[in-house]
């Protein structure tokens, strides 16, 4: 028995060496498996090129709003909103007024439309609560504005500033999430608080675009 293991153990040994061998250039040109991609980090799409450490800037430099008219009214409109120096300017057109009239134009405090008579806007726009006046001459609200004008075919062509008022910055003068309102009458730009405006003839929420 132990003879025939002797004779194995060589048989065994010759056999291994028999076998080919990898060259060893041929084994160091193996490439290692390519790690796996990182997936985005959290809150970050793949398709994000922020830098690490910024925030995307999200505050809105332009407003818009819609006039839409309170009831027994047919006044409607579409205004603009931009950062200019010295204040906001409004642009933009507003319809459906009686032609060569005279209209009280102002920022409300409420982005609130629901009542028929516009009465859900609130007063006009005051956050430093100052006296109602003129744009450019004293106090006055940073709602304030001048009086817009209609032509021949009751069309006002809206091209006004408001000063005190912000823009986009989140602050209590932000105009954004804020009321439009066109009132019956001229504002006088000395009767407190109003201006002795009149009712209210259209309505419209000012929104960040």
């Amino acid at each position: 028995m132990r003879k025939a293991q002797l004779l194995i153990l060589p048989a065994a040994l010759l056999l291994a060496a028999c076998q080919p061998q990898a060259p060893e250039d041929e084994v160091a040109a193996t490439p290692s498996p390519a790690p796996a991609p990182e997936s985005p980090a959290a809150g970050m799409e793949a398709t994000d090129t922020t830098p690490p450490g910024e925030v995307h800037n999200m505050v809105s430099t332009t407003a818009s709003a819609t006039l839409a008219p309170t009831e027994g009214n047919e006044v409607a409109g579409r205004l603009e909103f931009a950062i200019v120096d010295g204040g906001i300017r409004i642009t933009g057109e507003v319809s459906g007024l009686a032609p060569g009239s005279e209209h009280g134009f102002h920022v409300h405090e409420n982005g609130d439309c629901s009542a028929p008579d516009g009465s859900s806007a609130g007063g006009h726009f005051n956050p430093a609560s100052t006296a109602h006046g003129r744009v450019g001459e004293g106090e006055h609200h940073a709602g304030d504005s001048d009086n817009i004008v209609a032509n021949d075919q009751g069309v006002a062509a809206v091209d006004t500033l408001l000063r005190g008022a912000t823009l986009g910055d989140g602050e209590s003068t932000e105009v954004i999430g804020r009321g439009v309102i066109v009132h019956a009458d001229p504002d006088d730009y000395a009767t407190q608080p109003t201006g002795n405006a009149g009712a209210r003839l259209a309505c419209g929420v000012i929104f960040g675009t």
